[in-house]
């Protein structure tokens, strides 16, 4: 008889979870399951894993007789954010909101951890629900960053997580050497309780904490992003050529004859897209070239699952830290000019009005005939300037239709509501010390844009095809925005005269296109624009298309950046699979089964290195913004809270203007309407208005700027 659990891991443990909490389900003993579900002896102990997969995540229980039972509803199970207050939050997915966890009832938790919670039924009006923890059920936490101090007869770090509440204590024999000042990596040994604090050994000194460099690396090792790879990574990585070989071309489209350049800042190294395009009366012929990545780090080995561990590279002020050694990135899987290359080929054939036509994924060899920079493409397409134009004469013609192009496809997504925001992004240029000498906007023009244009299409178009093919894959979800939130929104931007058609609470991304468009220029767009942005979900990889919300796509993956992402790595596999007729059943039941588990690992080291990202930008500011204290500025408000607001300066720089510090009125906080409102005055601060406001202290270790309003 046939197993009636099948599918992917998920899928398996929702039918698992439907027959546990069905009303007309008794309790059971595994053996009974098994025997109900049909289960071979052979497969029971996928089961076994399935059923303590849904006990840890909180959704069913194993009673005093070892028989399978729903979880009480009250009881769950989420990830506990800790506060440098004590008390703290816990997110339990599916539900809106985090429940408050008062001080008294952590058990210990802290920031980071899995743990077991009994809530509240009752909440007062406007406050989140509150909950207790029961117990910890998995530690988030092993290692932390922090400073070190000396006491008398022991030591102690103070972490650099304001949200890890304790100091942890470090025995006389653990300090690795470790003097007063110096930033340490600690390994946790014992996690404490409510009355004592956690222990640990220091495990690496990273320098003191004035010397350069320390504080971005303090960063690094405390979101645990590796920094160095393991010796069989850089032996493998020896190992690959630096040229390909005859036998690498073989029976690969061979497109070397056709004009193709790379177009990418001026300081970048690991090129992994190239573009030609050519016409033929109304259709463009464009093809997106893609580094083929997967021909050199192979499923399984030592490379991939390093590359798995890291899921993407990071950029940071001072460095970048490569999801593959350079060795490939630099090299081999770089699409250098003059050398050949293997690819994977997106070639699509493109009507007048940005539609696909028809297109072909293939397996090629090419070669880059000319690295071109942002720079030099906007000077020829914008500003017709003649040195460059004649430097790249052959090369001009195709930069004009390139440019044409991609203002069809802009067109295209603009009318189908794809939504851009423009918000301004700096560069902040540091010198050989680290130290940030000016903040700089980066700037998105016809070039930049042009190179986006041509990546979005072929994205899409890969993503429609194997959806279509019904085969596994991994796909770039960007899901539809709250209700609520929308909701909100709504009834804020009512007061300045806009409205947004929301039907049957859900939204299309058109309304909020046509709100950008007409706050275009306005003194609310800042304020509004944000707003839009807040109201959205963050994006994320998923085994299953259920679209992109912001770009209105019904179809999008990530394929073209496999030098730095882990999932276009993992498609590209999928791909030639294909391509090769390789993708049998056994090979679909793999990845199937692979799928869920690469989504959410790399879901989650996106956001690691976006985190990371962010903390280092933040502690460069405060740093820039250390020798700018007594200067006064005009910003925007970005942030109105009940103990503050937010004031954004034009280069990005981020402040706080305290309630405390402001004018003898007293304010209240206006949540609703994202205001202050002075209750005597009527004084208003509200998000988007312009302030002018003086520096008056900054502080490294909470990342802060203190302002005054002026």
């Amino acid at each position: 008889m046939e197993n009636r659990i099948s599918g992917n891991q998920e899928d398996k443990k929702q039918v698992l979870y439907e027959l546990i909490t069905d009303k007309n389900y008794r309790p059971m003993r595994f053996k009974e399951l098994a025997v109900l579900l049909m289960v071979p002896k052979a497969e029971r102990e996928e089961l076994k894993q399935l059923l303590d997969a849904l006990i840890h995540e909180g959704k069913i229980v194993v009673d005093t007789v070892s028989r399978y039972r729903p979880a009480d509803a009250n009881r769950k199970t989420g990830l506990f954010h800790g506060t440098g207050r004590g008390f703290g939050f816990v997110s339990v997915e599916g539900e809106k909101d985090d429940f408050f966890i008062p001080e008294s009832e952590t058990k210990g938790a802290l920031d980071g951890d899995t743990v077991r919670i009994y809530t509240q039924e009752e909440r007062a009006e406007g406050k989140r629900r509150e909950a207790r923890v029961l117990e910890i059920v998995e530690r988030g936490t092993k290692e932390i960053v922090g400073t070190y101090q000396r006491g008398k007869s022991f030591g102690f770090v103070i972490p650099d997580n304001q949200k890890f509440a304790y100091d942890v204590f470090i025995p006389k024999d653990r300090t690795a050497g470790a003097v007063n000042g110096h930033k340490v990596l600690v390994r946790l040994t014992n996690y404490g309780d409510e009355r004592k604090n956690p222990e640990g050994e220091v495990i690496q000194v990273l320098g003191h904490i004035n010397d350069p460099g320390v504080d971005v690396l303090s960063v690094v090792y405390a979101y645990g992003i590796p920094m160095d790879y393991p010796e069989n990574v850089y032996a493998q990585a020896e190992g690959v050529p630096e040229e390909i070989s005859d036998a690498d071309r073989a029976g690969r489209l061979d497109l070397r004859d056709l004009p193709t350049v790379t177009i990418d800042g001026e300081d970048a190294k690991d090129l992994d897209d190239a573009v030609t395009l050519s016409r033929e009366g109304d259709v463009w012929h464009l093809g997106v070239h893609i580094a083929d990545v997967s021909e050199y780090v192979k499923e399984g080995t030592a490379l991939d699952r390093e590359a798995y561990g890291r899921g993407t590279s990071v950029y940071l002020v001072d460095r970048v830290i490569p999801m593959l050694p350079h060795r490939l990135s630099n090299g081999i899987c770089s699409l250098n000019a003059g050398c050949d290359r293997l690819a994977l080929s997106c070639l699509m054939d493109i009507d007048v009005r940005g539609n696909v036509i028809g297109h072909r994924i293939a397996e090629t060899v090419i070669r880059v005939d000319q690295r071109m920079t942002y720079t030099a493409v906007k000077k020829i397409i914008e500003e017709h300037d003649e040195a460059e134009c004649a430097a790249y004469e052959a090369f001009v013609p195709m930069f004009l239709q390139m440019d044409e192009l991609a203002g069809i496809l802009r067109e295209r997504r603009r009318k189908r509501g794809s939504i851009d925001f423009d918000f301004p992004e700096c560069k902040i240029i540091v010198d050989e010390q680290g130290h940030p000498q000016d903040i700089r906007p980066y700037e998105r023009n016809r070039a930049t844009k042009l190179i986006e244009d041509f990546m979005l299409i072929a994205n899409e178009t890969v993503a429609e095809d194997y959806y279509w093919q019904e085969l596994p894959f991994l796909y770039r979800t960007h899901e539809k925005p709250d209700a609520e939130k929308i909701q909100r929104l709504g009834i804020f931007i009512n007061n300045f005269g806009y409205s947004i058609h929301i039907g049957r609470d859900e939204i299309h991304p058109k309304e909020l296109q046509k709100l950008l468009k007409k706050v275009d220029g306005t003194p609310e767009e800042p304020m509004i624009a944000r707003l839009c942005l807040r109201s959205m979900k963050q994006a994320k990889y998923t085994d299953f298309c259920d679209g992109h919300f912001g770009l209105a796509a019904n179809y999008y993956c990530h394929f073209t950046s496999p030098i730095r992402r882990y999932p276009d790595l993992q498609i590209h596999r999928i791909i030639k699979e294909n391509l090769r007729g390789r993708l049998d059943e056994g090979r679909i039941a793999h990845y199937n089964a692979i799928l869920p588990e690469v989504a959410k690992q790399t879901s989650k080291t996106e956001r690691r290195a976006d985190e990371a990202e962010r903390e280092v930008e933040k502690l460069k500011k405060v740093e820039y913004m250390s020798d700018k204290i007594g200067e006064v500025f005009t910003g925007v408000i970005s942030g109105v809270t009940s103990w503050g607001m937010y004031v954004e300066l034009p280069d990005t720089v981020e402040g706080m203007v305290r309630l405390s510090d402001m004018d003898d009125d007293y304010y209240i906080f206006d949540e609703a309407g994202y205001q202050l409102i002075g209750e005597h005055t009527k004084k208003t601060y509200k998000l988007g208005q312009r302030v002018k406001v003086e520096v008056v202290g900054t502080d490294k270790v909470l990342k802060t700027i203190d302002m005054l309003l002026v």
